[in-house]
């Protein structure tokens, strides 16, 4: 089999780290990149032990700071001769957190969720170039849903702190809006990096089980809900064999500009029209469809300008023609 190389971000824990281990089983090259390095050697270990695999890396990035995104991408590439496939699973959350700027005075969820990953794919573009049938995921949320609701949009104008101590501030809000702004990068860097053979696609997450580092992290207040909803949430090596079969499967390899939901059908957009109570109530509880502002070319064009203007000092690629 001839060497495959995939980088994983946030591949520590969850479906990262599920993602991680399914790929190394399957004899891939891994490249775990991840903030927090001495919890995460010991994944790494673990990984190695149970894949047998001993081609499992291990490199430092933070998603949310741009000078550690250069610093990743320029080793990787010295490393490495090229990029099969790109996994964007890292994310940022943290319930009641006030509002914070990354490195980079960008607001942390946005930067870790969407500008941090726009300037990885945007740096690591030409070895993904040399990939016979590279590769991108990015690791989506059902949070989305709220945009069902045709009022609800992308608020751009304090995503440098413009208003950050005069606007109330609520990160599920900041979340749900990276999320959705994560799905409109997946449908523009499809159509831009189509002639270049580079496939891009999402998955929307249900939810993931949390572990239990991850929810001593979080709030006293919501660790309860927490456990609660682990009890219903498939096991993380369920979405990581979905996040396998779209980057590896025949069956996708030809497939861009689409979003997946868990049984790796292809989502439909919703007509621009609200549908009446029940079928609204149809559509949120579904995974069949999601929001039309996800087309909206405007928002799709801002966030796109935005991502290039923010990561230009960084990116000698940050001016694609839209």
């Amino acid at each position: 089999m001839q060497k495959r190389y995939v980088i994983i971000t946030g591949a520590n824990s969850g479906i990262g780290r599920a993602a991680a281990l399914k790929f190394a089983t399957k004899g891939y090259n891994i490249v775990m990149a991840c903030r927090d390095m001495e919890f995460s050697k010991t994944v790494q270990k673990e990984i190695v032990e149970l894949s047998k695999n001993k081609n499992v890396d291990l490199m430092q990035v933070d998603m949310s700071s741009f000078n550690s995104i250069l610093t990743f991408c320029s080793e990787y590439k010295i490393k490495y001769e090229k990029v099969d496939i790109l996994i964007h699973n890292a994310a940022y959350f943290n319930h009641g957190e006030k509002y914070q700027l990354s490195p980079d005075l960008i607001e942390l969820t946005f930067a870790t969720n969407v500008f941090g990953p726009y300037l990885m794919t945007t740096l690591l573009k030409d070895h993904l170039k040399k990939s016979d049938d590279p590769r991108i995921l990015h690791a989506g949320s059902n949070i989305i849903k709220h945009f069902f609701d045709l009022k609800t949009k992308i608020i751009f104008d304090n995503l440098q702190g413009e208003f950050k101590d005069s606007r109330p501030h609520r990160v599920y809000k900041m979340y749900c809006q990276s999320k959705m702004a994560l799905l409109m990068l997946t449908f523009r860097m499809a159509e831009i990096f189509k002639d270049d053979g580079i496939k891009v696609n999402a998955i929307q997450i249900n939810g993931a089980k949390m572990s239990k580092r991850t929810i001593k992290k979080v709030k006293p207040w919501w660790r309860p809900i927490a456990w609660m909803q682990n009890l219903f949430i498939p096991p993380t090596s369920y979405m990581a064999n979905n996040y396998y079969d779209i980057c590896t499967s025949d069956t996708f390899q030809h497939v861009t500009g689409k979003l997946f939901n868990d049984k790796l059908e292809v989502m439909q957009v919703t007509p621009n029209e609200y549908p009446g109570f029940f079928k609204q109530v149809k559509r949120v509880l579904g995974s069949s469809v999601y929001p039309t502002y996800a087309n909206n070319k405007d928002a799709m064009d801002q966030l796109w300008e935005l991502s290039a203007e923010l990561t230009k000092h960084y990116s000698v690629h940050s001016t694609y023609n839209i």
